[in-house]
C-alpha cells in the first residue's frame, strides 16, 4: 500500500488504515460492535466535499475574470462522476478497491468512490494544505485538459440525473404544458425536485426544454446544494 500510494500519488501515508478503508467498497462492508459499518462511504462523503472546495479554489483563482456560470460549469465538469470514474482507471486506482463481490467492483462509480474517498482519506491523514497541493499538481495539472473542458458542453440533464441518485432525491422532468398548434408548438418544462419545482422552461422540442430546464435548475440548485457527481 505504502509504495502503491507513492507511485500514483507521489507521497508516504501517515495512517495507511485510512487509505486501505478508502479502498473498501460497500459490498465488503464489515459490521463491528454497535453496528458500526467498515468501508469507503464515510470517506466518500468527506472527501466529496474536500474536492469540491478545493476545486472551486483552484478555478477562482485561475480564472479571475470568469462568471460564476463559468466557474460552475468547469467545476462540474472536473467533478463529475464520469470524470473521477475516467480519473481512477488512469491512474491505476480501481485495481486496489476491495470489493464483496464481482458486481461490486465493477460497479460503474466504484472507481470514482474510491477516488472521493481516497481524497477524504488524505485530507485526515495530512490536512487541507497537503491535500490541496496533490489535487491541484499531481491530478488536475497533469489529468485535466483545462482548454478541451472549457470548450466542452455540460450536460444539466444527465448532471441532475447523477446527482439525485447518488443522493437518493426524486427528480422528474414534466411536460406541464404546450402552446400554439402544429410547427408552432411550443412545449413547457419543469424541473420537480422531491416534489418541489425548481424551474421551468418552453422550446419547440422538448427536448430542448428539457435542457433548458435543467440548465435552470442546476443554476438554482448549486445555490445550496454541491451537485458533484
Amino acid at each position: 500500500m505504502y509504495k502503491s500510494i507513492k507511485n500514483i500519488f507521489g507521497f508516504y501515508p501517515g495512517n495507511v488504515f485510512l487509505y486501505k478503508l478508502a479502498l473498501r467498497h460497500k459490498s465488503a462492508t464489515r459490521t463491528k460492535l454497535k453496528g458500526l459499518k467498515i468501508n469507503n462511504e464515510r470517506l466518500e462523503y468527506l472527501g466529496d466535499a474536500v474536492i469540491s472546495a478545493i476545486v472551486a479554489d483552484f478555478l477562482f483563482k485561475k480564472y479571475p475574470y470568469e462568471s460564476e456560470g463559468f466557474l460552475t460549469d468547469m467545476r462540474s465538469k472536473i467533478v463529475s462522476r464520469a470524470a473521477l470514474n475516467k480519473l481512477s482507471l488512469k491512474l491505476g486506482l480501481n485495481t486496489h478497491i476491495v470489493a464483496g463481490n464481482k458486481q461490486g467492483k465493477n460497479s460503474r462509480s466504484a472507481g470514482g468512490d474510491a477516488f472521493e474517498a481516497f481524497i477524504g482519506a488524505l485530507y485526515l491523514d495530512k490536512g487541507y494544505k497537503f491535500t490541496r497541493k496533490i489535487l491541484v499538481n499531481r491530478i488536475i495539472k497533469l489529468h485535466f485538459d483545462l482548454e478541451m473542458l472549457e470548450l466542452s458542453e455540460v450536460n444539466y440533464k444527465s448532471k441532475l440525473v447523477e446527482w439525485s441518485q447518488k443522493n437518493k432525491i426524486e427528480l422528474s422532468l414534466d411536460v406541464i404544458n404546450q402552446i400554439g398548434q402544429k410547427y408552432q408548438k411550443q412545449y413547457e418544462v419543469a424541473v420537480v425536485v422531491d416534489g418541489e419545482e425548481v424551474s421551468r422552461a418552453k422550446d419547440y422540442s422538448i427536448r430542448g426544454a428539457e435542457k433548458l430546464a435543467a440548465e435552470k435548475a442546476w443554476i438554482v440548485l448549486n445555490k445550496d446544494v454541491p451537485l458533484n457527481v
